[in-house]
């Protein structure tokens, strides 16, 4: 069941553009999420995915157009934005000369988290108990993946911003992250991802917004699409143009 509190969290994003190297991705993407929202950024390679979250964790600037957290723009207020977000890009986002346990650690301590005492049943959970103090240049891809999993168990942002994070995990992994989004989800939180996984996640509607359709030859109607029976009705999107 949802807080009072995470039941305020919002996320709307007002006719963004993104140019990259002269190149249009997209033009007039708008769309509004609401508390326990999951949007899914689909597209072929090259439309401007991992483009669009890079804008949206503050990473890239836009052509123009505006996001707003809680009904508050993220320029006017970055600090606040910054501290509800958790983005997880391509790489894993660890340093390899550290043992999983130090890269937790680490990650706690900057990001101001008192979950010292998790950090064990964390690396547990996601199945490396005994890799725990192995430098983390020892371990496979998929290893190395399964600590920054290993993180959302810490983390207590309302916003995840996930680029592709079910690459390079199995089965297992697979059916853990689904399940950390889901409560995520449930208690309050707002999730938008890109993934070529197909999303299967009971009781959770997972909301998708195509990038490749949209027309570059002319505005865009609204275009929102769910999976799982029970729409929730959390968001709802529009968007404009984009090019391949």
């Amino acid at each position: 069941m949802m807080s009072s509190q995470s039941s305020i969290n919002s996320l709307q994003v007002d006719s963004l553009t993104c140019v990259r190297d002269d190149r249009l991705l997209f033009e007039g993407l708008s769309f509004s999420l609401q508390a326990g929202s999951v949007l899914q950024i689909a597209g072929p390679n090259g439309c401007g995915k991992t483009s669009f979250l890079k804008i949206l964790a503050g990473l890239l600037l836009s052509e123009s157009g505006s996001i707003y957290w809680c009904g508050t723009s993220v320029l006017k207020d970055s600090f606040s934005f910054r501290n509800a977000l958790t983005y997880l890009g391509h790489a894993p986002g660890i340093k390899l000369a550290l043992s999983p346990y130090d890269n937790l650690l680490w990650l706690c301590a900057i990001n101001k988290l008192e979950r010292k005492d998790k950090i064990d049943a964390a690396l547990k959970r996601v199945g490396l108990d005994g890799y725990e103090h192995l430098p983390c240049y020892q371990l496979s891809a998929g290893q190395r993946r399964r600590v920054t999993l290993a993180r959302l168990l810490l983390d207590d942002s309302p916003l995840w911003v996930l680029d592709e994070p079910f690459s390079s995990i199995d089965k297992e992994g697979v059916q853990f992250l689904e399940g950390c989004i889901a409560e995520k989800a449930k208690s309050g939180g707002i999730i938008v991802l890109t993934t070529h996984h197909s999303l299967n996640i009971p009781g959770l509607t997972v909301e998708c917004l195509q990038i490749d359709q949209i027309n570059v030859s002319g505005p865009a109607g609204s275009e929102l699409t769910s999976s799982e029976a029970g729409d929730s009705g959390h968001g709802d999107l529009s968007h404009g143009r984009d090019q391949d």
